[in-house]
């Protein structure tokens, strides 16, 4: 296999030192003739030369890359996510590596040792693992980490987090003033805090209004994909529907599984929202492209990537900022998917 060429072969070529190719393809205002800078310019791009930036970084103790660990991005939430946080980071000149935790708690950790061993200064995590003692022990030598999406406990991190017990509560809310008054929920493992916090909000919700919550949960293991979050909404509508009295209205925990809800329900010869009504929870663009339309919480998620990565990189360029969570709202996106039973109260 051909050896990448170095700056000290660019060097020899074009019969100059290490150190004027070094000026010249960093783009240093240090003093090179016109056609020394053309010739070493010329031969760097006939050669595909590739600046070695982890030698650059080690030398400096800088580096101009960014990490992110999140648990899929064929969830189309963290894809969302994940081009806020590279908007605003090309917009900066710094790359992003993208590491997919794949909801395991151990691929996690490895993710965290091999963003360290490459220097990466900047992490932004959604951490699914619940001992963050090597996240800590990363940033006590300095590495600067923004949470999003999954709360972290630790010093020094800052958080982007959305309030999902109100967009669980909205939902509800909005169903009940629809009319509906069983109103099933279905849900993946409750094992982190935003599910939890979906859930608290919609029986927090029912509750309030006398009404008993009807939730189903998962007991499989949450090996993440959009096909087996649709698969399993399938699956728990199939639960609900058993229920001595099925419910009139359906909130999943989040849109693909809502997906999944009605397909089992058209499957059934149950009209959506006709026979019953449907209500999702994350506001991906797909969920405008069926029919019909999906009634659904909105997060902000494009907005979350792209404020976790302004304040990374404040922190990153020694801005003495204080330690802060920002909490973005829910917001409930009205469409074709929920229809009014009963009389309006």
């Amino acid at each position: 296999m051909k050896k990448p060429i170095t700056i000290h072969d660019i060097a020899k070529l074009a019969e100059v030192s290490s150190a004027t190719v070094s000026r010249v393809l960093s783009g240093s205002g240090y003093p090179v003739s016109a056609a020394t800078r053309e010739k070493i310019q010329r031969i760097a791009k006939e050669s595909n030369y590739i600046p070695n930036m982890l030698g650059k970084q080690l030398k400096t103790n800088s580096s101009m890359t960014i990490g992110v660990i999140i648990p899929s991005i064929s969830n189309p939430f963290y894809s969302s996510v994940l081009l806020g946080i590279e908007g605003i980071a090309r917009q900066n000149r710094f790359h992003v590596i993208v590491c997919n935790s794949l909801h395991d708690a151990a691929l996690e950790e490895e993710y965290l040792k091999t963003i360290a061993e490459k220097q990466v200064k900047g992490l932004i995590i959604s951490s699914i693992g619940s001992d963050q003692e090597l996240l800590q022990k990363l940033m006590d030598t300095g590495m600067k980490v923004i949470a999003i999406d999954q709360k972290v406990e630790g010093e020094g991190i800052s958080q982007v987090e959305f309030d999902y017990r109100k967009g669980g509560y909205m939902a509800a809310k909005h169903l009940q003033l629809k009319g509906h008054r069983r109103i099933g929920y279905v849900t993946s493992l409750l094992d982190r805090p935003s599910r939890r916090s979906i859930y608290q909000g919609y029986e927090e919700a029912m509750r309030e209004s006398g009404l008993e919550p009807l939730a189903v949960e998962s007991t499989e293991d949450d090996v993440y994909s959009s096909l087996n979050e649709f698969n399993m909404g399938k699956k728990l509508t199939a639960r609900l529907l058993e229920a001595e009295q099925p419910p009139t209205a359906i909130f999943a925990c989040n849109d693909v599984m809502a997906f999944g809800v009605m397909h089992e329900l058209s499957r059934r010869g149950i009209q959506v929202p006709q026979d019953m009504s449907v209500i999702g929870f994350d506001g991906i663009d797909y969920g405008q492209m069926i029919h019909p339309p999906l009634t659904t919480i909105q997060q902000p998620d494009y907005e979350m990537g792209s404020i976790a990565c302004k304040m990374l990189l404040d922190q990153l360029n020694g801005e003495t900022n204080p330690v802060y969570d920002v909490l973005l709202e829910p917001q409930l996106l009205e469409r074709s998917s929920v229809a009014q039973v009963g009389s309006v109260e």
